[in-house]
């Protein structure tokens, strides 16, 4: 059975039982108007070109990759400044937790739990496990940051969509042409908190810093990480990094970045360039993050299994 063959059993198998009436109903309707004069000559089916079928199968691997982990939320960033230049404020634990945050970012940008629950203030306070007077100097960072405001009298709390978004950015009404995004997957980032919440969360904040240097279609951390042609890019080494990153060893970060792990899996793989051995390359799991194509999450998932 050929690709499309086999691609037109799928697409009719996963429609609905409302869409699959309307094609019955369509087919009876022609082969009643049509049927005397071709006899059993006729058969209407759902066609789908090799192409198309190519399509389907990536659109398919990336809508399963994306529920495997729990959905995603945009996250956005200016891709000429660091974090900790757009957020002054924030130390590295509070990148962590505001990572969190943005993973309960709703379709209309208010804080909710999966099951639409609004998350105010204090409900976000639980949900971050911080000590009361430690969550009241983060609170009023990210409202200073502009990173969360309170828009309604219940208390119910908003992401500026500059930070995080859901939805279809194409159709927002705000203007965020200017900020690069990626995908940041909700079940990923949370199982991670989760596990390294306390002394280690400063850890976390290194996947949120990077994303500025992360190119997308490949997840390597690079020197240019806008630039289309995958033959052109400059994958940034260990020691840029750690500069960039205000790391002040090397070694400290090489061994911050070695001991994330997610399931058992590297969260960061640091494969020795092939040019220079002293010198180690940076690539991000794409369970964490990822905005590239069906074709480029397989060749990804290799290294990290």
């Amino acid at each position: 059975m050929s690709v499309a063959r086999k691609e037109e059993h799928r697409v009719w198998a996963g429609l609905t039982p409302k869409v699959k009436r309307g094609v019955i109903a369509q087919k009876e309707a022609i082969e009643q108007e049509v049927g005397d004069m071709l006899g059993d000559t006729l058969e209407i089916a759902i066609k789908v070109t090799e192409k198309q079928a190519h399509g389907y199968s990536a659109i398919n691997e990336i809508s399963a990759h994306e529920s495997e982990n729990g959905g995603f939320v945009f996250a956005l960033f200016d891709g000429c400044m660091t974090m900790s230049e757009r957020f002054p404020s924030l130390t590295q634990s509070d990148l962590a937790r505001l990572m969190l945050i943005g993973t309960y970012t709703g379709y209309n940008g208010r804080l909710q739990h999966d099951n639409g629950r609004r998350i105010d203030r204090k409900q976000l306070e639980r949900l971050l496990g911080m000590s009361r007077s430690r969550f009241s100097e983060l609170y009023r960072k990210l409202v200073d940051e502009a990173i969360l405001t309170v828009e309604d009298e219940y208390g119910a709390l908003y992401v500026n969509p500059s930070v995080f978004y859901r939805g279809v950015l194409r159709d927002s009404q705000y203007k965020l042409d200017r900020f690069r995004h990626t995908r940041m997957f909700r079940d990923t980032v949370r199982g991670l908190y989760e596990r390294y919440n306390g002394r280690s969360v400063k850890q976390l904040a290194i996947i949120y810093a990077v994303l500025p240097f992360v190119s997308f279609s490949t997840n390597i951390v690079c020197y240019n990480p806008e630039e289309p042609d995958e033959d052109r890019l400059q994958p940034m080494d260990l020691e840029r990094l750690a500069a960039l990153l205000h790391y002040q060893n090397t070694q400290r970060l090489r061994i911050a970045l070695e001991s994330i792990k997610l399931e058992g899996e590297p969260v960061f793989y640091l494969p020795h360039n092939v040019r220079d051995r002293r010198k180690k390359r940076i690539i991000i799991n794409p369970r964490v993050v990822f905005a590239g194509s069906a074709e480029k999450l397989a060749a990804i998932k290799v290294l990290f299994n």
